[in-house]
């Protein structure tokens, strides 16, 4: 079991120890983040407007959860999945990671992983920002520029700018590193970090749609939501391409691939769930924003056809990480927001988590514009209004907190127990308005939070480049 480091919470950042574990016997880990996916998109959750065949089997040949909630946006969920911390601690500004961060990639690295990421980045200009990270390797879109990401696209290989104009397909271009990576580093445990730029909009075709043109330029052409199907299924294919090549190279059974998405489907798809029309909703605080899909696949290993009901945060995942690959101390407050599932992947109990804790704030600041806690059952934000998610999964119908009884008045205790952990976890240099902070969050001052707006927030998120 991995073994949590005793420092004083002050101490973000301590080394990992190396593993003791033989480096036979550590996996290969690949994981895998879809960009605006939510959970209702994969058929083998009850989606039944797109295609997922690989996702599928994946889920079938190992373990799919229900319940895995991440941020509302994209930085935010990167942040808290790279650093095993909720925002309140580190989050400064949207498309900025800390670079005083401790990653999930310094951890294994330091454990004597070969660590690769391939993909989106959004987390800080500086061209050697992935290896200060932890990265040995990084092909990234939206790292120093943001160029064009899917037809005729602008990359950067480890900082130094790539730009295609014959017709090469951005997501294509990324997959071929990725298997470029595992191959290379088949005989050592690696870390794949893969970040896909789809299924983000604009909603264009892919090399595989009817409407299909190598010679279109730019992110204003072609826009239309049907492409989203498609992009949906490029998607797919590409993690079936990836999965074939560890088949291929013989390194799948030890392998751990695990894959979710990083926020709530755009707000501009509704699709069918379940037998019902099922509405995007990223940028909000609702389930429609924060509920994704997380599947995990390691033959051998993970059961295979298992539905898992706990509740998993996007804070879970460096933990899980690290105790899969031997990693025997992670920074201190990890264990404080962070629970590892390597045991639920494995067959066992494990210690399910209670309760996650959201705070969300586009543009950091001061104050969340989005702060709850929930359980399975309950979720309670900061402003007191309640809800009962078995009876109000979306939140439509509002409780008083101060007026529950029964079964709620023990979720609130329980819930406003851990908002009370929360209180004053925001460090004082990260207390401050900055530039870009709306200014309904400037209002700094003791526990009290502006009033919880999760229209106005997604309606200004469409507006912005995410």
């Amino acid at each position: 079991m991995m073994k949590n480091c005793v420092a004083p919470l002050a101490a973000l950042l301590v080394l990992a120890s190396c593993s003791s574990t033989p480096a036979a016997e550590r996996p290969n880990i690949v994981l895998i983040m879809a960009d605006d996916f939510g959970y209702e998109c994969v058929t083998a959750n009850g989606g039944e407007s797109f295609e997922t065949p690989h996702l599928d089997r994946l889920a079938a040949g190992g373990m799919r959860f229900e319940r895995c909630h991440v941020q509302p946006l994209c930085t935010p969920t990167r942040v808290q999945l790279m650093t095993g911390l909720y925002n309140v601690r580190n989050y400064s500004q949207f498309g900025l990671l800390d670079p005083t961060a401790t990653t999930f990639a310094h951890l294994l690295k330091r454990a004597g992983y070969a660590t690769g990421i391939a993909g989106k980045w959004q987390l800080g200009q500086g061209k050697d920002l992935p290896q200060r990270f932890g990265f040995d390797e990084a092909y990234l879109w939206q790292h120093t520029r943001r160029p064009p990401r899917f037809a005729n696209p602008g990359l950067e290989l480890n900082g130094e700018a790539q730009d295609f104009t014959n017709g090469e397909y951005g997501p294509t271009l990324v997959n071929d590193f990725a298997l470029d990576f595992v191959t290379r580093h088949k005989n050592r445990p690696f870390l794949l970090y893969y970040p896909m730029i789809l299924t983000h909009n604009p909603f264009q075709p892919t090399p595989d749609s009817p409407e299909w043109d190598p010679e279109a330029q730019g992110e204003k052409v072609n826009q239309h939501p049907k492409h989203f199907a498609d992009m949906t299924a490029y998607m797919d294919k590409l993690i079936g391409r990836l999965v074939a090549k560890l088949d291929e190279l013989g390194i799948r059974e030890r392998t751990l691939v695990i894959f979710l998405g990083d926020n709530g489907t755009n707000s501009g798809i509704t699709s069918q769930f379940k037998g019902k029309p099922y509405r995007g909703g990223k940028g909000q605080g609702t389930a429609r924003g924060t509920h994704v899909p997380l599947i995990a696949n390691w033959p051998g290993h993970i059961p295979a056809g298992r539905v898992n009901g706990d509740l998993i945060s996007s804070t879970d995942f460096l933990p899980t990480l690290c105790e899969g690959a031997g990693v025997q101390e992670v920074p201190a407050a990890v264990a404080m927001d962070g629970r590892s599932f390597l045991p639920q992947l494995l067959g066992r109990p494990g210690q399910p988590r209670e309760r996650l804790y959201c705070w969300y704030a586009r543009n950091g600041g001061p104050t969340a514009s989005v702060e709850f806690a929930m359980s399975t059952t309950h979720k309670l934000y900061r402003d007191g209004r309640l809800f009962n998610l078995a009876s109000d999964p979306f939140e439509e119908r509002p409780l008083e907190a101060a007026k529950a009884s029964g079964s709620d008045a023990q979720a609130v205790r329980a819930l406003q127990a851990a908002l009370d952990q929360y209180a004053d976890a925001r460090p004082e240099h990260l207390s401050k308005p900055t530039a870009d902070t709306p200014r309904r969050n400037r209002k700094a001052g003791g526990r009290k939070r502006p009033k919880q707006n999760e229209q106005s927030e997604a309606a200004a998120s469409k507006t912005r480049v995410e």
